[in-house]
């Protein structure tokens, strides 16, 4: 049996489908070179493919096909000499696109996996250097073995990739500048894992989701006030395939008289000091008291009388023992008024942001706003837009414009930035064909999203996505087609070990936030601001920001660059000069 063995960079993806040759889709003489920094990690794919059916292991369990004799390959990743750093290798596993063809997403948790004949097992090999790595030229090696039933292994391949670091240290997560705001969905963790809303248990799987966060750099933290602040997602129009992606109130409301009311507040607090124990403590982002997304003809509308947004508050009557809503304003004043007061005891007053998701009439935003301001003065707001004037309107702190309104509108932000306080971060969504980050989309355009940031000038990036999931992720995360494209609901997936299961999309995002660190660095340590947008320009494409715009009908090849090697090109050229001998930002 002949196993066929290659290397390719972290950005590859495969797909399995409509067209598929009875040969190996990829060069196995292929070389794989590197460079990084300390305190920093490095990555690329294993690619195995053999014209018979295999068991792929990566690491030392013991493991037999249920089926019967098979072959068993086996994977190793070595890294020796380098000091503070370690390598693993993790099975990469397919998922289905929109298309029905499978692509490669999620890094699996499993040891081993059965592969059928003509295709190809992608693994993901990372290196991850600590603070003290020493500097120079590292030769990490892949080692692929074979063998069947009780036989002896044999090596079949070794494989080498060039890994140079330099002399250049890059913060931790939690200290980059890069601000990232990827909002959570605790609801539907709890109804993955079939435990109690804020529950102990539920709070010991959270505290994984939260350290993944962490990892990748995450400035905020997503607290829901009120009951389906999105109204299911306008799942309820789907009549093929709908979803429970509800989100509840992380406050519980106890009505114990006629106009005596208590807060329950321990479960916001819990989790907003979870949060900040790993290091995510910039802000406290509060939906569910602005801009509520309402759908009348299906049922989803407000429930307060004499109030302009569609909050809807759940209490329990101790009298009645009974649940029922809050209809009137003065109680939802109360409420508010209340959820001050418990930031403020707290000492978070000044991180907290009440958020709005896509307003659309400025009018109506305007006295709803109004409203929500007067109810408690101390509140700051911040509001993800599609359009450039929601940002010269009077008491809002922070802002994300979608990227169309970013490409299509810069010169018009750019002045209405001027002199403002508060973050511009920009996000895309759903109907943004590219660039994004769905299965479809090149793993590249999850590296790209923090270089734009970087080019236009803003705080960073925010998505809406992270644990979205439809209602069985692990088997189909295609969902509500074509509104959303697979991918769009998720950076992570479910593990069945209580952990979040990371995709390509998540690592690549990653990387290009720590681009972004090494360019900030780069330029504050006293580099070239014209050098490095020149060497940018090898990624951008466009002779104008316009072009990004989705109206302008170009395509991606025409916009930036698919090529991995021009990102790695930019980065090392930075991280060379700054680790340079003679230079003053090593």
């Amino acid at each position: 049996m002949k196993i066929v063995t290659g290397l390719e960079e972290e950005s590859y993806k495969y797909a399995f489908g409509v067209y598929q040759r009875f040969e190996a889709p990829f060069d196995e003489h292929k070389a794989i070179s590197l460079v990084c920094g300390r305190n920093d990690r490095a990555a690329w794919q294993l690619l195995l493919y053999s014209d018979e059916e295999m068991l792929v292991a990566v690491n030392g369990e013991t493991c037999f096909y249920e089926r019967g004799p098979i072959t068993i390959v086996r994977v190793e990743a070595v890294l020796t000499g380098i000091g503070d750093g370690r390598i693993g290798a993790s099975l990469i596993g397919l998922v289905e696109d929109d298309d029905r063809q499978w692509k490669s997403d999620m890094i699996l948790p499993q040891p081993s996996a059965y592969v059928e004949k003509r295709k190809v097992q992608p693994i993901w090999i990372e290196a991850e250097l600590g603070a003290d790595a020493e500097p120079g030229v590292y030769y990490p090696e892949i080692r692929v073995y074979g063998h069947r039933m009780f036989e002896d292994e044999t090596l079949i391949r070794t494989l080498k990739v060039e890994l140079q670091v330099l002399d250049v240290a890059l913060p931790d997560p939690k200290d980059y500048r890069f601000y990232l705001d990827l909002w959570q969905h605790n609801s539907n963790i709890a109804r993955k894992y079939d435990v109690e809303l804020w529950s102990d248990a539920h709070f010991a799987i959270l505290e994984n989701y939260v350290s993944s966060l962490a990892a990748i750099g995450q400035k905020a933290i997503t607290v829901i006030v009120s009951e389906i602040p999105w109204s299911g997602q306008a799942s309820c129009y789907d009549r093929i395939d709908p979803a429970n992606v509800f989100e509840y109130s992380i406050v519980r409301v106890t009505r114990r008289g006629e106009d005596e009311w208590t807060y329950d507040f321990r479960a916001l607090n819990r989790y907003v000091e979870l949060c900040m124990s790993h290091g995510i403590d910039s802000e406290i982002e509060v939906f569910g008291l602005l801009n509520i997304w309402v759908l009348e003809d299906a049922g989803y509308g407000g429930v307060i009388r004499d109030h302009d947004d569609a909050i809807r508050i759940r209490y329990y009557d101790e009298r009645t023992r009974a649940y029922g809503y809050i209809r009137e304003k003065r109680q939802l004043e109360r409420y508010v008024a209340a959820l001050s007061d418990n930031f403020a005891e707290r000492g978070w007053a000044d991180k907290v942001r009440i958020a709005a998701d896509e307003p659309a009439d400025l009018e109506r935003f305007r006295g709803r706003l109004q409203s929500l301001q007067a109810m408690a003065p101390s509140f700051q707001y911040k509001v993800a837009i599609g359009h450039a004037e929601f940002i010269a309107e009077e008491g809002l702190l922070d802002h994300v414009p979608i990227i169309d309104c970013v490409a299509g509108e810069f010169e018009q932000l750019e002045t209405l930035m001027q002199g403002k306080k508060g973050k511009t971060l920009f996000y895309v969504a759903c109907n943004n064909e590219r660039p994004n980050t769905f299965i479809c989309s090149p793993l590249l355009e999850s590296r790209l999203l923090p270089w734009l940031a970087r080019h236009w000038g803003l705080d960073g990036f925010l998505r809406w996505n992270y644990t979205v999931w439809p209602n069985d992720p692990l088997k189909r995360i295609a969902y509500h087609y074509p509104l959303f494209p697979a991918g769009d609901t998720n950076f992570v997936y479910p593990g069945k070990d209580g952990k979040p299961v990371l995709t390509l999309r998540y690592k690549l995002l990653q990387k290009g936030i720590r681009d972004f660190e090494i360019m900030d660095r780069y330029v504050r340590s006293g580099g070239d601001p014209e050098k490095l947008a020149r060497l940018m320009r090898r990624v951008f494409r466009w002779s104008d920001a316009s072009e990004l715009h989705q109206d302008s009908r170009k395509t991606r090849e025409e916009l930036y660059s698919l090529d991995h090697s021009d990102y790695e090109s930019v980065i090392g050229e930075l991280l060379a000069e700054m680790s340079a001998p003679d230079s003053r930002r090593g």
